[in-house]
């Protein structure tokens, strides 16, 4: 992409690696399209993106920003004060840097940062990774020049005419599996021909998962099937404590997944959490899923991506606190039904958008030309 002078974006958000690594990953693609780009990140003090930007190679600059701290009261009292001070801040940074454009990815410090920008005159581009958008992104959505999406449907909550569908951006590491089947099994120490359960709760773990599949461990035992059970690190001591290092050969345990394209590789069907992230990885892998989404999201964002999912007939939801006695029942029927898994992994499939970062890069390029 050639230019006359440097392009200069700012990318604002994060809280969670939900939109941590989407963010990085726009980054990475708006410098492969044009090296010359110069990028800075702005978060929040005290989050995790304040680490990970700058251990991918990027500037962040942090604003004392968080939102409503349930049960402080008192915390709860400062927060106009900490937004009105972190617009403030965010007029200095864009007054200081001049971008060309800003991205707000989601997170406390999109907020400030695109309606700054936006006073500013700067062209706002806004990544909604989720079926449901958030109050602050609707806001903004009036004043963004463009608002990529990942769910059909999102005219409900943004100006049509500004909406582009590229998708949410994925770990393309994690995604690519194909040809892989025989290295994941031989990398988990799994049968070949036995049909095999992927669960994964994210790097923290989720306590809903953890617990259905100790409900249900007899269940799965007799069904002779095997499992790769990652717990996060939250839960894994306790549940070695109490099922010992070798529990069973055909469960194996795990803190963490080094290698996700292997286990995503090695699983027949695949249990999950429905987080933004994590839904477009799985619509690229392609394989049978059943969604428990975490009731402990902003505005339940989890449920509604997976009944986007389901209405779709491409997977399979399971209600969190109905998980502890049907998760477990529910896998292993799906692992019997070859049919219902044939076309779930179909109708997944089709929903997949394997190039989200380089397409959201691209407009981001789109809005500051229109504006040249």
């Amino acid at each position: 992409m050639e230019s006359g002078k440097n392009r200069r974006i700012i990318i604002s958000g994060g809280g969670t690696g939900g939109h941590i690594f989407p963010a990085i990953a726009i980054a990475n693609a708006l410098k492969k399209l044009d090296p010359s780009t110069e990028i800075l990140f702005v978060g929040a003090l005290g989050r995790m993106e304040m680490e990970r930007v700058p251990a991918a190679g990027y500037e962040i600059v942090g604003l004392d920003i968080r939102g409503i701290q349930r049960g402080s009261i008192l915390k709860n009292l400062l927060l106009p004060f900490k937004l009105i001070g972190s617009i403030i801040k965010s007029r200095k940074i864009i007054n200081e840097f001049q971008p060309d454009a800003a991205v707000g990815v989601g997170g406390y410090a999109s907020g400030p940062l695109l309606y700054a920008a936006s006073m500013k005159n700067v062209p706002c581009l806004i990544q909604e990774q989720n079926s449901f958008a958030g109050v602050t992104n609707k806001r903004l959505g009036k004043k963004a020049e463009k608002i990529c999406v990942a769910f059909d449907g999102m005219e409900a909550f943004f100006p049509e005419d500004k909406i582009v569908k590229t998708g949410n951006p994925v770990r393309r590491e994690s995604v690519n599996i194909a040809g892989k089947r025989e290295e994941a099994l031989k990398e988990f120490k799994l049968s070949p021909n036995k049909k095999t359960i992927l669960v994964v709760g994210g790097s923290l773990g989720a306590r809903t998962l953890n617990d259905s599949m100790l409900n249900g461990l007899e269940h799965i035992i007799e069904s002779d099937v095997q499992v790769i059970w990652q717990t996060g690190k939250h839960y894994y001591q306790n549940i070695i404590h109490v099922l010992g290092e070798n529990y069973n050969p055909n469960i194996r345990i795990l803190e963490f997944l080094n290698r996700m394209d292997l286990a995503y590789a090695a699983a027949d069907i695949i249990v999950s959490r429905a987080g933004a992230g994590t839904i477009a990885e799985l619509c690229i892998v392609g394989k049978p899923v059943i969604l428990v989404p975490s009731p402990n999201v902003a505005e339940d964002h989890q449920t509604k991506n997976a009944k986007a999912l389901v209405q779709e007939n491409a997977a399979e939801y399971i209600q969190d606190r109905k998980a502890n006695r049907k998760l477990v029942t529910a896998a292993l029927e799906l692992l019997e039904d070859d049919k219902l898994r044939k076309t779930l992994s179909e109708n997944i499939s089709k929903l997949a958008l394997p190039d989200a970062d380089t397409d959201i890069a691209k407009e981001v390029f789109g809005i500051i030309e229109t504006r040249d």
